[in-house]
């Protein structure tokens, strides 16, 4: 193994395992000798790889989104109809929508990013490549389903995915919640009405 590969495989054990403590113990709670402790690794591999924890903690936030959006896709896969496109999203909302640890991961790094602007503006960037990525399957989708959207589809992607936060944080805090308004929301934006 040449001396990339090792680094990159270092690397990869370093988000998995910051993932991890992240998710289980939360971002102030996790310092880098923590994660250096855990994953195996003296300090030093971690500043090798990171500059600081606000950039490990950015390269976890890429790897839980990445990890997410792959299987919110794997429930859609196959589906012809928005029928079988929203049965799918929900399916993956289901059980992802309102993850505690998930949710308070996320809401305790935002809350991080009001006294860094680096942070702020990095988030603001990934935030973005979200949105413009599910505007992007609202408009392909909708094309292919001859719908006609109420608003642009980077409109309608922004309005899915403050749903979709505002019932993480309501979810996380009462699971009981359904998770159906959003699909409901999303036919509405097809302006299809309610399949059942």
């Amino acid at each position: 193994m040449n001396r990339a590969d090792s680094q990159a495989l270092t690397r990869e054990k370093l988000i998995a395992t910051a993932t991890e403590l992240f998710l289980r113990d939360g971002y102030a709670a996790t310092s880098l000798d923590k994660l250096a402790d855990e994953a195996g690794y003296s300090k030093g591999a971690v500043y090798s790889n990171f500059a600081n924890k606000d950039e490990v903690c950015l390269a976890v936030v890429d790897a839980i989104r990445a990890r997410q959006i792959g299987r919110m896709l794997t429930y859609m896969s196959g589906a012809d109809t928005l029928d079988g496109l929203l049965d799918g999203f929900q399916r993956w909302a289901d059980v992802t929508i309102g993850d505690q640890a998930w949710t308070d991961f996320e809401a305790e790094f935002a809350t991080r990013a009001r006294h860094s602007d680096l942070v702020r503006r990095e988030l603001a960037q990934r935030n973005r490549a979200v949105r413009d990525a599910v505007a992007s399957l609202l408009d392909v989708h909708s094309r292919e389903l001859g719908i006609e959207l109420p608003m642009s589809a980077a409109d309608c992607a922004t309005a899915v995915l403050s749903l979709g936060v505002g019932l993480g944080v309501q979810r996380a805090i009462d699971p009981e919640i359904s998770i159906s308004v959003l699909p409901g929301v999303m036919r509405l934006l097809a302006g299809q009405p309610k399949s059942r």
